[in-house]
């Protein structure tokens, strides 16, 4: 037995959970885990939701909402996807937990102690319209290494290159794309990384034979190129503060706390098993194991920076990155930013989550891209899991059962040949799954259960059960048997289906209660439940009809649900004007403003705090949602909603074309 921790990249809660997190980051682990809980391992998997990034902010920005509102919003949701989806996290948490920030400052503070944080002084992007200084991500312009011309301020989403906002060709603010973006001086605490080169490269001179060829040789790559120093703080309000004198209105760089989110969730965890030590057991054994999960965008984080942060404070250093490619849409890049994705939310909504497991398993970016498509979906589905796997298992227990409804016995219940091919594919699975080779794995089972059918229709017990009822019955226990030793195999795959085989098969206990060895167990009579089939065909019309993308056409792109004249009637639109501007005293991007409407005056949040300035909007006659419930931002209520249109990079408000009277409704 040995304690095995699997950290699983974090997801921005800025939007809901695709595919593509789920092909790349979630099911691997999940299976990974669940593979080792059954080999009897002490298996320790955590996440969470980053709840600090700037994308967060920007959304909140979008809705009108509070960074928090949005944060949480979106972790609920997430957190009940991964759910449905039956990945089995021991803790899903979140970096907004009080957990979290100790554990955070502590790190921080240790790696002060060692001499590897310093305060200094550094030019970062400034916008002079919105008077603040821009995140990472606040800034845009074209990557210098690969030309690419929506790059970001900390990454190019296109070469994958992590960058310095300063490095950006043509720099622009994502809150004033006409500003001209100035660097200032201002301090930080900053991170010496430059120092860990040469420690993370002997790190990765040995016994990394089982590391992906394609994450050994980006990391070692880029360590050859050297490392710069990184600024561990940012000009922000949102995220953890530091308690240091003149640090008051700066946080925690997200890209620096995040991935000590699993640290975190390990303590927390442990917190809430009511033994708070038990996490050391994972952390400080020198015998543990700690895989880490994610795509290959985020490789750089967990095979040098956060190594880096290990090493620096004296703790373990990863075992295994197995960083999986990318999974297409329809041969394009998934992006929550571009609304390019097939969410799991919608998904879980329509279809059995167990298929989806299977095609991405089956399909596993492990080594390049995959691409989905609603028709290989659809083929994949009925002609190998149902057709193959799933035909097999209910043709033997529905004709067992409808021919022993009894029972059935027998003194031989192995069969050699089929024995001898589940032994082999037992090894075959196993090795591939210790190795992260899950599409191998599942590749395995795949062939041995279409051996099955093989030796299936040659046996042939539907003839053999007239001539030989005694020599049937032994013939489907061995069938039994080896159905059985299926279900054991494909359970980290597909949980729900299995353990509902196993039920059929008349076994009162778990399989995880009996463990990964069972797949070679073989016992000499059965007594059967009612089998069903494990699952329901696809109709590709149907599908195909439903979710594949329209032709182009003269409609509008994103339209909501059709509502009626007497809905729209309910909404009470009125012109107001502007008499008072002021800024929110608890939010940065936050301005409170008092509209008239010919008496009454309404006091009205907006997000438009760094798109428009005081001096645009003292004055504007603008049109505003009056009878939209109050909701409280940052502790200042909001009596209305103004209105605006957004395009690319623009935001518009609504205003009257003519002078007309406060007050007057909208039609």
């Amino acid at each position: 037995m040995k304690h095995v921790l699997v950290c699983v990249a974090w997801p921005y809660a800025n939007g809901p959970l695709h595919l593509g997190h789920m092909a790349g980051c979630y099911l691997p682990p999940d299976i990974f885990a669940r593979y080792h809980r059954l080999k009897g391992n002490k298996v320790l998997m955590v996440s969470g939701s980053d709840m600090h990034g700037t994308p967060i902010t920007v959304t909140a920005q979008q809705e009108g909402k509070t960074p928090e509102q949005v944060a949480m919003e979106y972790h609920k949701l997430n957190s009940d996807s991964i759910e449905r989806m039956g990945i089995s996290f021991d803790l899903f948490s979140h970096t907004h937990t009080e957990e979290h920030a100790e554990v955070a400052l502590s790190i921080l503070k240790k790696l002060d102690d060692n001499g590897y944080i310093e305060p200094r002084i550094s030019e970062e992007p400034y916008d002079p319209i919105a008077n603040q200084f821009l995140p990472d991500r606040y800034v845009e312009g074209t990557c210098p290494h690969c030309n690419y011309d929506s790059a970001r301020g900390d990454q190019c989403d296109d070469c994958g290159k992590t960058l310095d906002s300063k490095e950006l060709i043509n720099p622009r603010s994502k809150l004033n794309p006409d500003a001209k973006i100035e660097f200032r001086e201002t301090e930080h605490l900053f991170f010496k990384l430059s120092e860990f080169r040469d420690v993370l490269l002997e790190w990765l001179s040995e016994g990394k034979e089982h590391w992906r060829p394609s994450v050994i040789n980006f990391t070692r790559n880029w360590l050859k190129e050297g490392l710069i120093d990184r600024a561990v703080t940012r000009d922000l309000d949102w995220g953890i503060e530091i308690p240091r004198e003149g640090y008051e209105n700066k946080r925690m760089y997200v890209w620096f706390e995040a991935v000590m989110g699993y640290y975190s969730a390990s303590v927390h965890w442990a917190k809430n098993q009511g033994k708070p030590d038990e996490w050391k057991k994972w952390w400080e054994n020198e015998d543990s194991e700690h895989y880490y999960f994610m795509a290959k965008d985020n490789i750089p984080f967990h095979t040098i920076i956060w190594p880096a942060m290990l090493s620096g404070c004296g703790y373990k250093l990863p075992y295994d990155v197995p960083a999986n490619e990318y999974l297409l849409l329809d041969s394009s890049q998934f992006s929550k930013s571009r609304r390019h994705a097939i969410w799991i939310p919608d998904y879980l909504d329509r279809y059995d989550p167990e298929l989806l497991r299977f095609y991405l398993a089956s399909i596993m970016p492990e080594q390049k891209d995959a691409n989905f498509t609603w028709e290989d979906y659809v083929t994949r589905i009925n002609t190998e899991l149902i057709g193959n796997y799933g035909n097999l298992m209910y043709r033997v227990m529905s004709f067992a059962n409808k021919n022993f409804p009894e029972g059935l016995s027998s003194k031989n219940p192995v069969n050699n040949e089929l024995n001898e091919k589940t032994k082999i594919a037992f090894d075959k699975v196993s090795e591939a799954l210790e190795a992260c080779k899950f599409k191998k794995a599942l590749q395995a089972i795949m062939e041995l259960s279409q051996a099955g059918n093989i030796a299936l229709n040659d046996a042939a017990p539907w003839k053999q059960v007239k001539a030989d009822r005694e020599a049937c019955e032994t013939t489907l226990v061995q069938f039994l048997n080896f159905s059985s030793s299926l279900s054991v195999l494909m359970s980290p795959f597909l949980p729900e289906s299995s353990q509902k085989a196993w039920d059929f098969l008349g076994k009162d206990s778990k399989i995880e209660d009996l463990g990964w060895n069972s797949a070679l167990d073989f016992q000499d009579s059965f007594e059967l439940k009612q089998p069903l089939p494990l699952f329901t065909k696809l109709n590709m019309e149907e599908i195909l009809e439903k979710e594949m993308p329209p032709e182009e056409t003269n409609e509008l792109a994103n339209v909501k649900p059709e509502v009626t004249f007497d809905d729209f009637k309910k909404l009470d639109i009125r012109i107001g004007t502007v008499e008072k501007v002021q800024e929110h005293p608890n939010a940065d991007k936050l301005w409170l403003l008092d509209v008239n409407f010919g008496g009454p005056v309404k006091r009205i949040v907006t997000g438009l705090r760094g798109i428009y300035e005081h001096k645009d909007l003292l004055g504007k006659k603008i049109a505003v949602l009056v009878n939209l419930a109050p909701a409280k931002f940052r502790g200042e209520q909001s009596n209305g909603m103004l209105l605006a249109a957004e395009g690319e990079g623009v935001v518009s408000l609504l205003e009257p074309d003519k002078d007309i009277e406060d007050g007057s409704e909208v039609h």
